[in-house]
């Protein structure tokens, strides 16, 4: 079978989950109540922006780069974090450890940990994202979306924020090999979604 072939039959596969992915990832979600699990943030089912970032390290701490579209027809896991916030060390980074320590180098799967600074500029800074991936020995890309601290109009989120939508951090966008963004929240069952990529790539 050629890699032409291959793809071929991936991408339909992947075209006919279409509709059932995102229920299917509702899955993921822990218990929440009715209120909780109202939509207030993300963009899930549209197509996925290209991130605008400058500041990429690889996982030796040198310079790198990422793209959302160069990763078309592979499952991308975006995670956002701040260095100083507490809920990002207690389930963010251990999210991201575990599906790194899963996925890292799969051909399928494109991981990247994104510091997007919208608050504490003086406690998140690139420096922070290197001292974390040491940290928390993440052999993937990382990146640093820094907002605007003098902004006019007091809105001082970056670009990701902006674009996906996202809630603060810890944040989770999952994207699938189409360009959709499936999966956009705050909490994820860790062992849940490492199932569903397992199954989805398998």
């Amino acid at each position: 079978m050629t890699t032409v072939t291959k793809y071929m039959l991936s991408r339909r596969r992947m075209l006919a989950l279409g509709a059932a992915t995102i229920p299917a990832l509702a899955a993921l979600r822990p218990e929440v109540s009715d209120a909780q699990s109202q939509p207030r943030f993300g963009i899930g089912g549209q197509d996925a922006p290209e991130l605008d970032i400058n500041y990429w390290i690889d996982g030796d701490g040198k310079p790198a780069n990422f793209s959302v579209k160069a990763s078309a027809g592979k499952w991308v896991f975006l995670k956002c974090f701040q260095n100083w916030c507490p809920g990002c060390h207690s389930s963010g980074f251990p999210t991201l450890k575990a599906f790194a320590d899963e996925f890292h180098g799969h051909p399928s799967v494109a991981i990247a940990g994104i510091q997007t600074v919208f608050e504490g500029f003086s406690n998140n800074t690139q420096d922070d994202v290197r001292k974390l991936q040491l940290r928390y020995e993440l052999p993937i890309v990382m990146g640093h979306d820094a907002g605007n601290p003098n902004a006019d109009n007091l809105d001082h989120r970056p670009g990701t924020m902006v674009n996906y939508r996202t809630g603060g951090t810890p944040w989770l966008i999952l994207i699938d090999p189409t360009g959709k963004v499936v999966f956009n929240d705050y909490r994820v069952n860790r062992s849940k979604l490492i199932e569903f990529i397992h199954e989805q790539i398998a």
